[in-house]
């Protein structure tokens, strides 16, 4: 068990590393890996967050506490152990419920709700479950009946409260329409709106997906007034608009690229970075 719950550690917290922006670059994946889009998407989505934070944050923390529970009670002393492992079994046990059913809530956003599917996701989903077989199958149960109760309970908890919150999460996505990127909200100095119309005026081309975190972010950079006069490519082919052809003709790898000079350049760029690369002259600072 404590092997599994480290490889659940390692993944979700992996993820979470992923969407706070300390692990790889900041590009969205273009290439499907078996039918699922990276990530990106899902984590993008409205499910993807909870309290303002990575879903697969509180992901690590119950592989991280199923990794404790597994693993402390092998290294305390004979009586010490023998008080603390019927706790730990229980521990384990109404973890693993809650996560495995959990998990499968998730299974089923992301194949009925996002339409999408994320590799790693799918991997704790199978974690969970198999935790959750280990602990049933491992503990020296002498009440089954207080077993099937307790799991019972958990996971009739967990499901209530779980498909509560999936039906609650999705409002905002059916309020802007699907295939619609997030709007930007934040406000546009002048030299940002100067800049925009500078890349437009020279060609400049920035290819974006609409379910894609790190689009969204860049757009925030020049803000809502300057990002409307930005030529913006939708490459999803899910998206409004969608012209996945031409961005397939382009050879598009990642999300956001930017083309500027006839040359492509994936990732987040700073202001002052696509002002140099496109040969703007700033009358203040970006």
């Amino acid at each position: 068990m404590a092997v599994l719950a480290t490889i659940g550690a390692i993944d979700t917290g992996s993820i979470t590393l992923k969407k706070w922006g300390l692990l790889g670059v900041l590009t969205c994946p273009k290439e499907a890996f078996f039918g699922c889009n990276g990530c990106e998407k899902v984590l993008a989505s409205a499910w993807g967050s909870l309290f303002g934070q990575p879903l697969s944050l509180f992901g690590f923390l119950a592989y991280s506490a199923m990794l404790l529970m597994a693993v402390v009670p092998l290294v305390l002393p004979g009586d010490v152990k023998a008080r603390l492992a019927p706790m730990s079994w229980w521990g384990l046990f109404l973890l693993s419920t809650a996560m495995a059913v959990f998990s499968g809530i998730l299974v089923g956003v992301m194949l009925f709700g996002i339409k999408d599917c994320c590799p790693f996701c799918i991997l704790s989903a199978l974690l969970s479950t198999g935790l959750f077989v280990l602990s049933l199958l491992g503990g020296d149960w002498q009440e089954r009946g207080q077993v099937v109760f307790r799991g019972v309970l958990v996971a009739l908890v967990v499901a209530l409260v779980g498909l509560g919150w999936a039906a609650s999460a999705n409002r905002p996505a059916v309020v802007t329409g699907p295939g619609v990127a997030p709007a930007v909200t934040s406000v546009s100095t002048p030299q940002a709106v100067a800049l925009a119309e500078h890349l437009t005026k020279t060609g400049a081309v920035i290819y974006t997906a609409y379910w894609c975190p790190h689009c969204h972010e860049q757009k925030e950079l020049f803000g809502q007034e300057a990002t409307s006069k930005l030529k913006i490519v939708e490459c999803a082919p899910d998206g409004r608009h969608s012209q996945k052809a031409l961005c397939d003709a382009k050879k598009i790898e990642g999300f956001p690229t930017w083309e500027i000079n006839g040359k492509l350049d994936s990732g987040v760029k700073p202001l002052a970075k696509l002002a140099q690369m496109s040969g703007f002259q700033s009358t203040g600072p970006l």
